[in-house]
């Protein structure tokens, strides 16, 4: 198996899926990575196929010819993780990156199994490649139950749960094996773009958007939750990523002979939003910023996350 298999992803659910061939599993906020091991030797690959291993110098796992999925974690105090100390390991500099290795050690837990001794476990079906996996000595491994009640304290205490069907193959790349449930409604959006605040040098709201099936970038709501310091750090932060184009658009809702300027973004930036309802293709109430999302493409915001 070589470097830059696209890891199986989940689809998104309102509740859990029940029945014989289901099993789940907590979500974990981390970065996913694929760890390819040949004999003391580890390499971690991200969900978008670049090289971690850098980051984390101090991972291993046991010697060995395996290939695993998984999520890098930092444990936090309680059943959750430490999702904000983790985004700062990814940074140029080796002697920071070695530092907060000492101070905020980073786990690797496996979850799956895709390739053992040379042979390929794709095909296999989880229940089975999950077996193996329990087999490897000195790996951490996710918590799996099989009853969907053992599995609520995940949705109240944790990013929330996975389910994935016992029978199923490994899917690279697809959504057919796996389902996702998370404590909280979110969504991944673009950046399109933002609305300059009041106070000179700060920014209002962020326009946020996805991507139709056919490729638009749509915008399809906006976030404005901020506090009067973080709109102006906002300014600074986003000023590398202007592209010169302004216009106008949406009339202000306090007076609606008034459009709002808006100043665009290249659309390379990813934020996750909770948000409270949808109606009409949009997001309109209740949007807030739970975190900014490096690990993950602007072409991955799709328009069915609100189906």
């Amino acid at each position: 198996m070589r470097f830059g298999i696209e890891p199986q992803l989940a689809r998104a659910a309102a509740a859990l899926p029940v029945g014989p061939q289901w099993c789940y599993e907590q979500k974990y906020d981390g970065f996913r990575a694929i760890a390819f091991v040949e004999g003391e030797q580890l390499r971690l690959q991200s969900r978008g196929s670049k090289d971690l291993t850098r980051y984390f110098p101090e991972l291993t796992l046991p010697s060995g010819r395996y290939v695993l999925d998984g999520e890098i974690v930092i444990d936090g105090d309680g059943p959750g993780q430490a999702f904000g100390a983790l985004q700062q390991r990814i940074h140029p500099a080796a002697s920071r990156i070695e530092r907060l290795a000492r101070e905020w050690p980073a786990a690797y837990v496996a979850f799956d199994l895709l390739e053992l001794d040379g042979e390929e476990w794709l095909a296999a079906p989880f229940e089975r490649r999950r077996a193996a996996l329990e087999q490897l000595e000195g790996v951490r491994r996710s918590e799996l139950v099989r009853d969907p009640a053992a599995a609520e304290h995940w949705l109240e205490q944790t990013e929330g749960v996975m389910a994935k069907r016992l029978d199923a193959a490994y899917a690279p790349g697809k959504r057919t094996a796996m389902v996702k449930v998370k404590r909280l409604r979110t969504i991944d959006c673009v950046v399109l773009g933002y609305r300059p605040g009041v106070e000179p040098e700060s920014v209002g709201s962020l326009i946020l958007g996805l991507y139709e099936a056919d490729g638009r970038l749509r915008p399809v709501g906006h976030s404005s939750a901020f506090t009067a310091a973080r709109k102006r750090e906002l300014r600074a932060q986003l000023a590398a990523y202007e592209t010169g184009a302004r216009g106008s658009g949406e009339p202000s809702r306090w007076s609606s002979e008034r459009e709002l300027e808006w100043v665009e973004l290249r659309p390379e930036l990813v934020v996750e939003v909770s948000y409270d309802h949808t109606s009409d293709g949009r997001i309109r109430h209740g949007t807030k910023i739970v975190r900014w999302r490096e690990d993950k493409q602007p072409r991955e915001c799709t328009i069915d996350q609100l189906r």
